[in-house]
C-alpha cells in the first residue's frame, strides 16, 4: 500500500476567554424542595404567631449560602484537544488527548466530549469525573476508528454538582477541531497509454515518434534533424545520411469522472478509493490530473500537477456521498464542450447500473476521448444469504456482463471483483 505523507501535528486549545457559549447556574429539584418547605415553616410561624419557630429554617439558609458562595466554581480551566494530524486513512485508529488545567479548585467536575457521529469509539469513554486543584493539569484519552470524511468536534462541555446538591453549574466551551478521514489508497498501474492523446514533454511512453530516450528505429536522415542522431555506422553501411529515430516521452491530461449515483452505494467507498488511487499514480508520474464528482451538484476541480492538488482532490473525495443524480450524463456532456481538455484521457468511475451512467460513457466516445471504465460489480459486495439469494445475484450478474459487453465499444471497461484488489483487475484487462 501506498499513502502520501500528511501534514504534521495539530492541537486546539480554547479558555475562559474563547467564547463559552453556556454557563448558567441551575437549580436541582432538593433547592425547589428546600426553598418550599422554607416557605412552608415561615408561612406557619405567621399564622400561629410562634415566631420561635422560624429558627429552624437559619440551619438550611445557611447551608444553602454556603453552597452558593462558597462551593461555585468560575470555571476558569483551559482547554486543549490534541490530535497527531488532521487527515487520516479511513479505518485507522486514533487517540485524542484532551488536556485541562484549572486555575481554581473544583471538586466533582463532570467533562462532556463532542465526539462526532461519523467516529467509532473503540477505547476508553467521552464523559469523565475528576476534582481539580488549583493549578493541576490532567489528561484524559480516548481512542477512536475514523471514517471517511470530514468530522467536526465543537465543543467540550463542563459541568458541576455542589457537595449539597443545591444547583448544578454547565458551561460549554468552543473547541473546534476538524479531522478529515480519507479513502484508503493502494498501489495500482496506469491502466491507460497516451495514443491520440495531448502531447506534453512527461514520462509516460507514446507510439508517437520524437526525441525522447527509448530507440525506436533507422531511417533517413531529413533536414531539420538534429545532427546528434546521426547513426555513422548504417549511414556507413548504406551510403546514405541515415538517423536513429526515438520514441517520444509524452503525458496526458488525465480527467476522473466518479459516478455518484444513489444506485451504486453499495461500492461507492470502491469507488472513492479507485479514483483515489489513480489519482496518486498520476501524482507519483508527474501527471496533470482533474476531478468531475458527478452529484446532485457536480464539483470540477480542472486538471493541474502536484501535491497540493492532489490533496484537494482527496479532500473532496473525502467527502462524497452517493445521491439522486441522474443527470450525469448531461453533466458530462456539458463539461466536455466547456471545460474538459482537447484529447484528455477519461477514467470514469461507475457501476453503469444506470441508463444516465452508460448513456454518459456514450457521449464521452461520441467525442472522441479515450475512455477507460472502472466499474465495480455492486452484486461482489453483497454476501447471500441463502440459496435462493445467491442464484439472484449469479442472475444479476450475468444480465450485468451481457450490459457490459455491449459498451465495451465506446470504452476498455474493467468489471472489478470488489472482493479482489482493484490491481489484478487492471491487470486481467490491461494485460499487464
Amino acid at each position: 500500500m501506498q499513502a502520501a505523507p500528511f501534514p504534521s501535528g495539530e492541537t486546539n486549545a480554547g479558555g475562559p476567554d474563547e467564547g463559552p457559549v453556556e454557563g448558567k447556574m441551575i437549580p436541582t429539584e432538593k433547592t425547589e424542595e428546600l426553598l418550599l418547605a422554607i416557605w412552608l415553616l415561615v408561612l406557619i410561624a405567621f399564622l400561629l404567631l410562634r415566631w420561635e419557630m422560624v429558627y429552624l429554617v437559619l440551619p438550611a439558609v445557611l447551608l444553602f449560602l454556603t453552597a452558593v458562595l462558597f462551593f461555585r466554581p468560575g470555571m476558569k480551566v483551559e482547554l486543549e484537544r490534541i490530535i497527531p494530524h488532521n487527515r487520516f486513512l479511513e479505518g485507522s485508529e486514533l487517540e485524542v488527548i484532551i488536556r485541562i488545567r484549572s486555575s481554581e479548585r473544583i471538586p466533582g467536575l463532570k467533562i462532556r466530549e463532542d465526539l462526532p457521529e461519523g467516529l467509532e469509539l473503540i477505547e476508553g469513554e467521552k464523559e469523565w469525573v475528576v476534582s481539580l486543584s488549583g493549578g493541576e493539569t490532567r489528561e484524559f484519552r480516548y481512542k477512536v476508528r475514523v471514517k471517511r470524511g470530514i468530522h467536526k468536534f465543537n465543543w467540550v462541555e463542563l459541568s458541576y454538582r455542589d457537595p449539597f446538591g443545591f444547583f448544578h453549574f454547565t458551561k460549554k466551551f468552543d473547541l473546534y477541531t476538524e479531522l478529515i478521514g480519507v479513502p484508503i489508497i493502494t498501489d495500482v498501474p496506469t491502466p491507460y497509454s497516451t495514443r491520440g492523446t495531448k502531447i506534453t514533454v512527461g514520462a509516460l511512453p507514446s507510439p508517437r515518434v520524437g526525441e525522447g530516450v527509448e530507440f525506436h528505429a533507422i531511417r533517413e536522415y531529413q533536414p531539420g534533424d538534429p545532427l546528434r542522431i546521426i547513426n555513422w555506422k548504417a549511414t556507413a553501411r548504406t551510403g546514405k545520411i541515415m538517423a536513429n529515430e526515438y520514441e517520444s516521452e509524452r503525458k496526458v491530461d488525465v480527467i476522473f469522472i466518479v459516478d455518484a449515483s444513489y444506485t451504486g452505494e453499495l461500492v461507492f467507498d470502491h469507488l472513492v478509493r479507485a479514483a483515489a488511487s489513480l489519482m496518486l499514480n498520476a501524482l507519483n508520474e508527474g501527471t496533470s490530473f482533474g476531478l468531475l464528482l458527478a452529484e446532485d451538484v457536480p464539483l470540477w476541480v480542472r486538471p493541474d500537477y502536484g501535491k497540493r492538488h492532489f490533496f484537494k482532490c482527496i479532500d473532496f473525495l473525502s467527502t462524497a456521498k452517493p445521491d439522486r443524480n441522474n443527470m450525469i450524463a448531461y453533466q458530462v456532456e456539458h463539461l466536455i464542450r466547456s471545460h474538459f481538455p482537447p484529447r484528455a484521457q477519461l477514467v470514469y468511475l461507475s457501476p453503469l447500473l444506470t441508463e444516465e451512467s452508460r448513456e454518459a460513457l456514450k457521449i464521452m466516445a461520441s467525442f472522441g476521448y479515450n475512455v477507460v471504465v472502472i466499474s465495480p460489480n455492486p452484486y461482489t459486495a453483497v454476501e447471500p444469504k441463502g440459496r435462493e439469494e445467491e442464484l439472484a445475484l449469479k442472475l444479476l450478474s450475468l444480465q450485468r456482463k451481457a450490459v457490459l459487453k455491449k459498451m465495451a465499444s465506446y470504452g476498455v471497461i474493467i468489471d472489478w471483483d470488489v472482493r479482489k484488489p482493484l490491481k489484478a483487475a487492471i491487470a486481467e484487462v490491461i494485460g499487464l
